[in-house]
């Protein structure tokens, strides 16, 4: 009973490691993106409170969130981030890019 004890806190604490790895985990996207300024206008039309801080540091969460779909989207993809976070292979990337932001349902 003991080993499962330490186990489950050694798994939460992982866990918790990874969540704040995320922060980092991002590339910076680079000054003028085309993709990412045209994300930022998208999600100012489907979500409320873009301009709050987000838990990374210096984003608001429309910023964390435009970074994060920009980052997990191919790197030869062309179009839209805002449109293909509402589309089926979208979905999961947009759940993803939600929690990076804090940006709660």
């Amino acid at each position: 009973m003991n080993f499962l004890l330490k186990a489950a806190f050694v798994t939460i604490g992982l866990g918790f490691a990874t969540a704040a790895m995320a922060e980092d985990e991002y590339n910076t996207v680079p000054a003028g993106d085309a993709q990412y300024a045209s994300c930022l206008k998208f999600s100012a039309t489907q979500y409320e409170g873009g301009k709050a801080a987000s838990p990374i540091k210096g984003q608001t969460k429309a910023e964390a969130w435009c970074t994060c779909m920009w980052n997990e989207t191919p790197e030869d993809f062309k179009g839209s981030l805002g449109k293909f976070s509402e589309t089926a292979k979208g979905k999961s990337t947009n759940k993803t890019c939600e929690k990076y932001a804090d940006w709660g349902n």
